[in-house]
């Protein structure tokens, strides 16, 4: 069983180190308003993981995962959320607001928790991942719910530990990314990542 249970670590590892929309998401909110809100962020991004995590215990989320009409509403409020955030960030870019000096600059608005948590939510390859791939993954010497929820708890915690490392990081150059030019280049970058994550997930197919 402890060999299982490594080898399922390696590979959510592995998954969770793919760049993916809740690193746009994270990237986005901790350039535009610091460390301390990208952590934010990462909380409900984490948050929306056991939520996930609590639907696939119980079986609701093998219902949206079976459900083309589920699905297909589930994506398309996600991929409308990320396109929202990306052209939101487009805007950010115009010269007038990268001019400003961060101190002048106005707050991000709602809230950094709630971004993360939303844009996690809203993403229907959550649940098709873990109805898919986590039983397949789950030591064979635990019972099913309790080898799937172990694992939604270790997802969980390794995303945290990665984003909120990538947070710190982001961070240590934050002086280098409040340049004008950067800023405006980094809105721009995020901006148009954000809103091909959002096509992506409205094309993507359960």
């Amino acid at each position: 069983m402890f060999v299982q249970f490594l080898a399922a670590a390696g590979v959510l590892a592995v998954l969770t180190m793919v760049p993916g929309p809740d690193m746009a998401v994270t990237t986005k909110r901790a350039l535009t308003s610091g460390w301390r809100d990208g952590l934010r962020t990462v909380g409900g991004i984490t948050a929306g993981l056991l939520a996930w995590g609590v639907l696939t215990v119980v079986g609701l989320a093998a219902v949206l995962a079976a459900s083309a009409t589920a699905y297909t509403l589930v994506k398309l409020a996600g991929a409308f959320y990320l396109a929202f955030l990306g052209v939101q960030a487009l805007w950010n870019s115009r010269r007038g607001r990268a001019e400003a000096s961060p101190a002048s600059a106005p707050p991000q608005a709602g809230s950094a928790w709630r971004s993360g948590f939303v844009s996690n939510v809203f993403n229907p390859k959550i649940a098709v991942f873990y109805t898919g791939l986590l039983p397949t993954l789950a030591p064979s010497g635990l019972p099913p719910q309790a080898g799937m929820a172990l694992l939604v708890l270790l997802h969980a915690a390794l995303t945290f530990l990665w984003l909120g490392s990538y947070v710190m990081v982001l961070a240590r150059a934050r002086a280098f990314f409040e340049k004008p030019a950067v800023r405006r280049a980094m809105d721009r970058v995020t901006g148009v990542v954000l809103i091909g994550f959002g096509v992506k997930v409205a094309t993507a197919q359960p």
